[in-house]
């Protein structure tokens, strides 16, 4: 893949870690195709939304930033299956929750979104 496909996977992760950490949803809406899926089932139950559903959603949060959270987000893998097909597991906090965040994203117009999140969460009591 070139350089130019990694920096750009890069920068919109880096959106989205600013995006949930400050719960703004238009910057979310920018990274999410407007087609994306959101979805888990850590808590024995399928959680599926549409952006429709999500983005609102997130609007209405209280951000992890007003509350003075530390930031814990990182890139732990990017993996490219071609010129536009692209994973990424990513790892962030909102309190009291860690997340493991599976994001596959496509390039479509010329430009990177996120087409699924599909993720897993534990709290600081399920760690130990």
């Amino acid at each position: 893949m070139p350089k130019s496909d990694f920096a750009e996977v890069t920068a919109v992760i880096a959106n989205y870690f600013d995006g949930l950490y400050n719960s703004d949803a238009a910057l979310l809406g920018e990274v999410f195709h407007p087609k994306a899926t959101y979805a888990c089932a850590t808590e024995g139950k399928l959680t599926y939304m549409t952006m429709e559903d999500y983005l609102p959603m997130v609007a209405k949060r209280r951000s992890p930033a007003s509350k003075g959270e530390t930031r814990t987000d990182a890139i732990e893998a990017i993996e490219f299956a071609g010129p536009v097909t692209a994973f990424v597991r990513a790892r962030c906090s909102i309190a009291p929750r860690d997340f493991t965040d599976f994001l596959t994203l496509i390039q479509i117009d010329g430009r990177w979104q996120i087409i699924a999140k599909v993720f897993h969460f534990e709290t600081a009591d399920e760690r130990g």
